[in-house]
């Protein structure tokens, strides 16, 4: 699993966008139970912060300290520093595994054969995540030529799997089908690059050139965005049982 979020954690937790309830309240639709759930990947913590609103106890691990001190706190939320692929949990003890826009950056049979070994026999895994927004389109056709041409080269390979809406990531499990989920805000410009800068390519690039490629953009997007504006993110998500 890569570590591409240590840096600027702050940052992270500040500008990343969340999922919308409509959503967990889907995911509680289809549990069989409330005792424990792995936040896997948890990163900031913004959904164990969910999670820990219908859970007894939710176990989240991320292999970024920085992430981890970042994370909200609350009783019943316990983080630890801990690889997806291999965990100190119990046999059988989560009714919830869901990891959030990471599971691409994990060891798919390692990982998978982890979430066999401490799912219940009736648990749930959810792949949760986002794909790139949309707003108006003359900002569209902005972030759409700085995401391909200008950090194209710089995104790691398995950005691919977002791309595809993690429909090309393995999947081996007995699969649910949900419904379409997306989720919209009204960002200030200021939001936006500071979302932006969060882009692990973005970092990619500045740490080869010494330049920070938002800035090449941003005359252009203040002009498009305006002060404040929609942006739209499509939710992705997978759900399964053994």
């Amino acid at each position: 699993m890569k570590d591409n979020f240590s840096h600027n954690s702050g940052n992270y937790a500040l500008y990343r966008p969340g999922y919308p309830n409509e959503t967990f309240e889907y995911i509680k639709s289809q549990l069989s139970g409330f005792e424990n759930a792995w936040d896997c990947g948890t990163g900031n913590g913004q959904v164990a912060r969910e999670l820990s609103e219908f859970f007894r106890k939710v176990e989240a691990t991320d292999i970024s300290k920085n992430q981890l001190e970042n994370a909200e706190k609350r009783p019943n939320i316990r983080y630890s520093l801990q690889p997806a692929e291999a965990t100190n949990f119990p046999d059988s003890v989560f009714d919830l595994i869901i990891s959030a826009q990471a599971v691409h950056w994990f060891d798919f049979d390692k990982f998978y054969a982890e979430v066999k070994r401490c799912l219940k026999p009736d648990g749930l895994l959810v792949l949760l995540g986002y794909s790139l927004f949309s707003s108006n389109t003359s900002t569209n056709n902005i972030i759409y030529d700085f995401y391909t041409n200008i950090i194209g080269p710089y995104w790691d390979p398995e950005r691919k799997y977002l791309d595809n809406a993690y429909h090309s990531i393995p999947f081996p499990f007995k699969e649910i089908e949900p419904p379409e989920f997306s989720i919209e805000y009204q960002w200030e410009i200021e939001h936006l690059l500071g979302y932006l800068r969060t882009w692990s390519a973005v970092k990619h690039y500045k740490e080869a050139n010494d330049k920070d490629p938002v800035s090449f953009i941003e005359p252009e997007l203040r002009e498009t965005f305006g002060a404040q504006n929609k942006v739209r993110f499509p939710i992705l998500i997978r759900l399964g049982k053994l």
